[in-house]
């Protein structure tokens, strides 16, 4: 397991590039959501249907969060990878998000 700084290190990297990511997709046209950051917490507001993702670091555990679709996702780091990984799927954080717009049916 990660030390706490190291966590939080790797935590806030991944958040970074995934927002950079959904900004990205954001300014695509019709991309259907609003990316907004408060206190290192992503939040991904959709207008239709109205609807929020909430990803989040949650240090104690040191994992990712995301709620999202009615469901908590929880990614643990996998240093092989050298990423944020959903244990049931293997999928990384950015593709799993991904997935989870397109399934909100955006994307």
């Amino acid at each position: 397991m990660l030390d706490e700084l190291d966590f939080r290190r790797q935590a806030e990297n991944a958040l970074e590039a995934l927002k950079k990511h959904l900004i990205a997709r954001e300014e695509e046209d019709e991309a259907g959501f609003e990316v907004e950051e408060q206190n290192g917490v992503l939040n991904v507001v959709f207008e239709e249907p109205a609807v929020k993702f909430v990803i989040t670091p949650n240090t104690p555990v040191r994992q990712i969060w995301i709620s999202a679709l009615s469901t908590s996702f929880k990614l643990d780091w996998d240093a092989t990878a050298g990423a944020f990984i959903l244990p049931r799927s293997g999928e990384k954080l950015i593709p799993l998000v991904d997935r989870l717009i397109e399934e909100n049916g955006h994307g």
